[in-house]
Protein backbone atom coordinates (compact mmCIF):
# COMPACT_ATOMS: atom_id res chain seq x y z
CA UNK A 1 0.00 0.00 0.00
CA UNK A 2 1.40 3.44 -0.87
CA UNK A 3 1.98 6.41 1.65
CA UNK A 4 1.21 9.69 0.75
CA UNK A 5 1.97 12.31 2.81
CA UNK A 6 -1.51 14.94 3.41
CA UNK A 7 -0.41 18.17 1.78
CA UNK A 8 0.32 16.08 -1.40
CA UNK A 9 -3.18 14.16 -0.83
CA UNK A 10 -4.94 17.52 -0.13
CA UNK A 11 -3.28 19.01 -4.07
CA UNK A 12 -4.65 15.62 -5.53
CA UNK A 13 -7.44 13.98 -3.78
CA UNK A 14 -9.27 13.50 -6.75
CA UNK A 15 -6.56 11.22 -7.98
CA UNK A 16 -6.05 9.68 -4.49
CA UNK A 17 -9.94 8.91 -4.61
CA UNK A 18 -9.71 7.24 -8.13
CA UNK A 19 -6.56 5.14 -7.24
CA UNK A 20 -9.21 3.89 -4.43
CA UNK A 21 -12.06 2.82 -6.63
CA UNK A 22 -9.90 1.06 -8.59
CA UNK A 23 -8.20 -0.93 -5.46
CA UNK A 24 -4.90 0.70 -4.79
CA UNK A 25 -5.55 2.21 -1.02
CA UNK A 26 -3.20 4.72 0.19
CA UNK A 27 -1.67 5.64 3.38
CA UNK A 28 -2.00 9.13 4.28
CA UNK A 29 0.84 10.79 6.54
CA UNK A 30 1.57 13.54 8.61
CA UNK A 31 4.50 14.42 9.83
CA UNK A 32 5.84 10.76 8.69
CA UNK A 33 3.46 9.24 11.16
CA UNK A 34 0.55 7.52 9.56
CA UNK A 35 -2.85 8.96 10.04
CA UNK A 36 -5.50 7.64 7.84
CA UNK A 37 -6.75 5.25 5.01
CA UNK A 38 -8.50 6.29 1.37
CA UNK A 39 -10.09 2.93 0.56
CA UNK A 40 -13.28 2.91 -1.74
CA UNK A 41 -16.94 3.08 -0.30
CA UNK A 42 -17.41 -0.87 -1.13
CA UNK A 43 -14.15 -1.73 0.66
CA UNK A 44 -15.11 0.23 3.50
CA UNK A 45 -18.67 -1.73 3.62
CA UNK A 46 -16.76 -4.90 3.06
CA UNK A 47 -14.35 -3.82 6.26
CA UNK A 48 -17.24 -2.63 8.76
CA UNK A 49 -20.01 -5.21 7.72
CA UNK A 50 -21.09 -6.34 11.29
CA UNK A 51 -20.78 -10.13 11.04
CA UNK A 52 -23.71 -12.17 13.22
CA UNK A 53 -22.79 -14.07 16.36
CA UNK A 54 -22.52 -17.56 16.82
CA UNK A 55 -25.45 -17.17 19.09
CA UNK A 56 -27.57 -15.74 16.25
CA UNK A 57 -26.64 -18.32 13.62
CA UNK A 58 -27.63 -20.77 16.61
CA UNK A 59 -31.26 -19.11 16.87
CA UNK A 60 -31.70 -19.04 13.50
CA UNK A 61 -30.46 -22.96 12.21
CA UNK A 62 -33.03 -23.96 9.32
CA UNK A 63 -34.84 -27.05 11.00
CA UNK A 64 -37.95 -27.00 9.07
CA UNK A 65 -40.16 -29.60 10.97
CA UNK A 66 -37.31 -30.83 13.14
CA UNK A 67 -37.90 -30.69 16.70
CA UNK A 68 -34.83 -31.26 19.68
CA UNK A 69 -35.09 -33.10 22.38
CA UNK A 70 -35.40 -31.30 25.70
CA UNK A 71 -33.36 -31.87 28.98
CA UNK A 72 -35.67 -33.01 31.99
CA UNK A 73 -34.68 -33.85 35.53
CA UNK A 74 -33.60 -30.13 36.52
CA UNK A 75 -29.57 -28.98 37.18
CA UNK A 76 -27.17 -31.91 37.73
CA UNK A 77 -25.23 -31.79 41.48
CA UNK A 78 -21.85 -30.36 41.33
CA UNK A 79 -19.26 -30.99 44.04
CA UNK A 80 -16.95 -28.19 44.21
Amino acid sequence: MREIQLKDAKARLSAVVDDAVAGKPAVITRHGKRQAVVVSFAEWEKLTKRKKSFGWYLTHIPLGDIELPRLTGGVRPVDF
